[in-house]
């Protein structure tokens, strides 16, 4: 299978031209002409990343975040960023990303969390046209109480902890979701009735206004977007490309609780 045809797989939903203008996605490394037998599907590339997929003789990997979001102005070994490339250069593997253009697609990022959350019939919370944008909002078939909603996310996003602060009810059924760092959208998840706004990477002020008027909900950023893999994996499989999860794809963020 050649890297074109699955890179095709892909933009059909997810087209570069929908990726925010600060973006990197797409091709990070190699030609789309390379032939592809395996790949490795991950959520961050680094270098454990690179080593599993050298180990599983994979000649493609793809990633949601890119590698390369600043030019590189030299590639001899100095930063994770550089020892990557010059890694996957001398193995011979190909690296594509999928970023903002696949959070922009409905049943991308968001819609996957939507999904897993039990939401109906969600649409697109920010549009940018013709059917894209980012973030999702819909409802639950029936109004619940919010910490059990919490508790839900937690499990179903295998989340390794959830922040939040309380909203203006007790219970909840409109929620509005943006995958990764989405806190800028506070304000349209309001003005649209939600209830619940569940996204990543919120700040203390952001928290405080919020508080009393909607249910502000922060997982792990990672944790918000590793089910992306699943949907590489569905657009791959009719292909016949051989897929494998990254088993070194992990959060880098950890956390000392108190007993």
């Amino acid at each position: 299978m050649l890297l074109r045809a699955i890179i095709h797989s892909i933009e059909s939903v997810a087209p570069l031209s929908y990726q925010e203008t600060w973006d990197n996605s797409g091709m990070q490394v190699g030609d789309p002409g390379t032939d592809v037998r395996a790949v490795l599907l991950t959520t961050d590339i680094t270098e454990s990343v690179v080593d599993e997929a050298i180990m599983r003789n994979c000649q493609l990997i793809i990633s949601h975040h890119p590698l390369l979001f600043h030019g590189l102005k030299q590639v001899c070994g100095q930063s994770p960023q550089a020892r990557c490339v010059e890694k996957a250069i001398r193995h011979g593997i190909a690296i594509y990303s999928s970023h903002t253009a696949m959070d922009s697609y409905l049943h991308g990022v968001s819609g996957r969390i939507a999904e897993r959350i039990g939401l109906g019939d969600y649409r697109i919370l920010v549009e940018n046209g013709e059917g894209y944008g980012l973030g999702v909002i819909g409802d639950l078939p029936v109004s619940i109480e919010a910490e059990e909603l919490l508790c839900g996310i937690k499990e179903r996003m295998q989340a390794p902890w959830v922040r939040y602060c309380a909203g203006a009810k007790p219970t909840v059924q409109r929620i509005a979701i943006c995958g990764g760092a989405g806190a800028e959208f506070v304000e349209a998840a309001v003005a649209q009735g939600a209830d619940v706004y569940l996204t990543a990477d919120c700040k203390y002020h952001e928290f405080q206004a919020s508080e009393g008027r909607i249910w502000l909900v922060d997982i792990d950023h990672w944790a918000s977007e590793h089910f992306t893999r699943d949907i590489f994996r569905e657009l791959l499989t009719p292909l016949g490309v051989e897929c494998h999860t990254s088993e070194a794809d992990r959060s880098p963020v950890r956390l000392l609780m108190n007993e």
